[in-house]
């Protein structure tokens, strides 16, 4: 059991020192649990570290069932099985993405200010939350990240249900579980302290990072 997600994120770094100093390499957080966990690991490899946001697009009148997500960069993925099996219209799909593209770009603003969003081309991306259990978030994350051409994406978690991380072994290029118990039940088990991590602790933590991983001025 974990005390809190920056023990988490200090073990889960452990894990993961073959990418320390890499030039070529980004972690990115799922807010807002996963920052202060993404924090710790961007801090002990030395790479920089920013936040990638994934909004569920909702079945009008059954939120809970997932038709699509949105996420960072302008990614739209759709569920084409849900769409067939419910017979959802374009314009119905449409208005719930101008909805939650809306959040999205109001969440992007309130964590990263008036920071570019980061270059994902070509980089080794290492996608960090405070934990597993269904997967569904990270499962758009990783989708809506492959639409942007990283060379690689690592999933990261200090936990995770073990059949949750054996099945990302399929859809991310590496996938690293600190602890996969079992029983699992639910990821706030694991931790002693699990309270909810608020936006100005996202936006403190996301600050800190730029500062720390500010390049230094080449000599002349």
């Amino acid at each position: 059991m974990y005390r809190d997600r920056t023990d988490a994120g200090e073990v889960l770094a452990g894990r993961l020192r073959k990418y320390a100093g890499r030039q070529d390499v980004l972690v990115l957080a799922l807010p807002r649990g996963g920052v202060p966990v993404a924090f710790e690991v961007a801090r002990a490899l030395r790479v920089p570290l920013d936040v990638f946001l994934v909004r569920k697009l909702g079945v009008p009148g059954h939120e809970e069932l997932a038709m699509g997500a949105l996420a960072s960069g302008g990614v739209r993925i759709v569920n084409r099985s849900v769409v067939r099996e419910l017979d959802i219209p374009d314009d119905v799909i449409d208005r719930v993405a101008e909805e939650e593209e809306e959040e999205l770009r109001r969440r992007e603003h309130a964590y990263r200010g008036d920071r570019p969003a980061p270059e994902v081309r070509g980089r080794t991306i290492i996608l960090i939350d405070d934990g597993l259990a269904t997967g569904s978030t990270m499962r758009a994350a990783v989708a809506a990240l492959r639409q942007q051409g990283p060379a690689r994406i690592v999933v990261a978690v200090p936990v995770g249900a073990p059949e949750t991380c054996s099945d990302f072994e399929e859809e991310a290029d590496e996938v690293v579980c600190s602890v996969m118990p079992e029983p699992f039940y639910a990821v706030g088990l694991w931790y002693r302290d699990f309270s909810q991590t608020t936006d100005e602790e996202v936006r403190e933590l996301l600050q800190r990072a730029a500062d720390e991983t500010e390049p230094a001025h080449p000599a002349t």
